[in-house]
């Protein structure tokens, strides 16, 4: 199964793609993040998203998108944006026939490191970690890992139901011990 991640974003929109084999580690296959110009109109921005999406689709031919969702923001302008970038990425998905699954960033940064309060930094760690990603492979900006995290969270959701609750770190390394490397 391939699955493509997204976190949306009106500024970056990163995407990751992997593949998940039954009782393998993911593979990676491509990452990235569009860089969109603040200087076009929200609407443009949404139109570049759109369709750098359905390059990705149709490139990696993906069975399963998982995508970042918006949960909570002090500017309402903000969320709207963010909303419609998102909006925009599940489109593209949708209309290449796409089943589209979302997670709140709580979700994503537990089922990649164990803890929902987890820095970009440290999900970015444990997806270089768990995609074997090589110090001289091309950047993985915040972005990108952010979308690698959630199609990873996404093959964890499929390989294993809804996430289980550990009480510390202790606990989540002995119920996981392939995930930690």
């Amino acid at each position: 199964m391939i699955i493509l991640g997204i976190d949306p974003g009106s500024r970056f929109t990163g995407y990751g793609v992997v593949e998940v084999t039954r009782g393998q580690p993911e593979r990676l296959i491509e990452y990235g993040a569009l860089k969109l110009d603040t200087q076009d109109d929200h609407q443009l921005r949404l139109k570049r998203i759109y369709e750098r999406v359905t390059g990705v689709i149709e490139r990696c031919l993906p069975d399963a998108c998982a995508i970042e969702m918006p949960v909570y923001g002090r500017n309402p302008q903000s969320m709207l944006k963010l909303g419609r970038a998102q909006a925009a990425a599940m489109l593209a998905a949708l209309n290449r026939g796409v089943p589209v699954t979302e997670y709140t960033p709580k979700e994503v940064k537990k089922a990649v490191t164990g803890v929902g309060q987890a820095s970009k930094e440290q999900v970015a760690y444990m997806i270089r970690t768990l995609l074997a990603i090589d110090a001289n492979a091309p950047e993985v900006t915040l972005d990108a890992s952010d979308a690698l995290a959630v199609a990873v969270c996404h093959a964890h959701r499929l390989a294993h139901g809804a996430a289980r609750r550990h009480k510390n770190w202790a606990e989540f390394v002995r119920s996981n011990p392939d995930r930690i490397g």
